[in-house]
């Protein structure tokens, strides 16, 4: 946090009461593609993140600088900026808008924010978001819960941003704690923060940048979104059931006993989103046994099937995260991986066995850049442990 402070006193000078957010990205080994869908998922958070350095700002100014990105982000509080397609100080104007829906916002925040790790596939946004949130909750005196958090987080990206996803991120990165997995039902809320059992053997994530970024709403991320809730229509429709407009429609609505009885009528590409949201449900449940047994073999093959259904049934992949998925799955001492964040670009995950860290550094060194040289000088390997959610330190 000392580069922090040294940049905020650099910008706007010595004389405030500086605080800070920590407030970490996450991982989720399972549960890919499905909180959209109300389905089940996991999460991790990292001790990779997004660091803000903020003070108060009494005339209701503000004003933020990312050490990552030029320019700043400037304006009043009572006169918001409209979003700006690719800006990365829209998360900053959307929870201010957020916030403003149910509570009276007067006092703005002077502000440095930085990240660590590369941003795609680790829930930067959600992240950034929550640290936003958090410091103008903490300058305006507003206490919300965490689960409200969540919700003002969510707001952000679906209805400012205008991306359809769940609430897994938010979540995972409010709710997380240092060496536990969550559980949560996206349906319901619901959550379990599962401890490492002792008798799990060690672990790490690895982190493998592919070099590739592109917003996610400019890929089909939403298009997958409304061929699932499609695929439900069409169950439903077998199933003589009365059905809710297309936006309101969830794959979770739909019970797998009902699934598996017309699976084989689902035509194309909707029998293929069905498919990886039934058998990831069932992944998760699956993971959640193994992780309380201290299995990290067995939850490990279950994220490397979650990759291949990601691939041949969700078919998010790009050529780039396919071919780290599957050096991954050659490499030694790799327990599982999957892309991570909704695979259109960004990164893999890994879940890993820290002694064979130089082998995994070496063998995505050796075949990488050989198939995408043209991202030889830009994708990285990062090693992560887990940490804490979301905070004010």
């Amino acid at each position: 946090m000392q580069l922090l402070k040294a940049k905020f006193i650099n910008i706007f000078g010595k004389g405030h009461e500086v605080k800070y957010v920590k407030s970490p990205l996450r991982i989720c080994p399972l549960g890919a593609h499905v909180d959209h869908q109300n389905g089940l998922v996991t999460g991790m958070t990292l001790d990779a993140s997004i660091d803000m350095a903020y003070s108060k700002n009494d005339d209701g100014y503000v004003r933020v600088q990312s050490l990552e990105f030029p320019d700043e982000d400037y304006f009043h509080i009572k006169n918001v900026p409209d979003l700006l397609p690719g800006f990365w100080g829209n998360y900053l104007r959307g929870a201010i808008l957020s916030l403003k829906r149910n509570f009276k916002i007067t006092n703005g925040i002077n502000a440095v924010i930085r990240g660590k790790h590369p941003i795609g596939g680790l829930s930067s946004s959600a992240a950034v978001t929550t640290a936003y949130l958090l410091a103008l909750c903490d300058v305006n005196g507003i206490n919300i819960s965490k689960t409200d958090l969540i919700q003002y987080n969510h707001w952000v990206e679906t209805n400012f941003i205008g991306l359809n996803n769940g609430i897994l991120d938010q979540s995972a990165n409010i709710l997380g704690e240092d060496e536990h997995l969550m559980f949560m039902d996206c349906k319901t809320g619901e959550y379990e923060l599962i401890k490492r059992p002792d008798n799990m053997e060690d672990f790490e994530i690895v982190v493998v940048f592919s070099g590739l970024t592109k917003m996610l709403i400019s890929t089909d991320y939403n298009n997958r979104v409304d061929e699932c809730k499609v695929a439900a229509w069409i169950i439903q429709e077998y199933n003589n059931e009365k059905r809710k407009v297309l936006k309101d429609t969830r794959l979770r609505d739909v019970s797998t006993e009902t699934y598996y009885k017309y699976k084989n009528l689902i035509p194309g590409k909707f029998a293929k989103r069905a498919e990886h949201f039934f058998t990831e449900n069932q992944r998760v449940l699956e993971g959640i046994k193994a992780w309380k047994k201290g299995d990290i073999q067995h939850f490990g093959r279950l994220m490397f099937e979650s990759g291949e259904s990601s691939i041949v049934n969700y078919e998010s992949g790009c050529p780039e995260l396919i071919t780290i998925y599957n050096i991954l799955k050659d490499t030694p001492g790799v327990y599982g991986a999957r892309f991570s964040g909704a695979g259109y670009r960004g990164c893999c995950i890994g879940i890993i066995d820290p002694k064979y860290k130089e082998e995994i550094v070496q063998s995505v060194e050796k075949r990488y850049p050989a198939k995408h040289p043209e991202y030889k000088d830009s994708y990285q390997v990062y090693f992560s442990k887990t940490n804490g959610g979301a905070k004010i330190l």
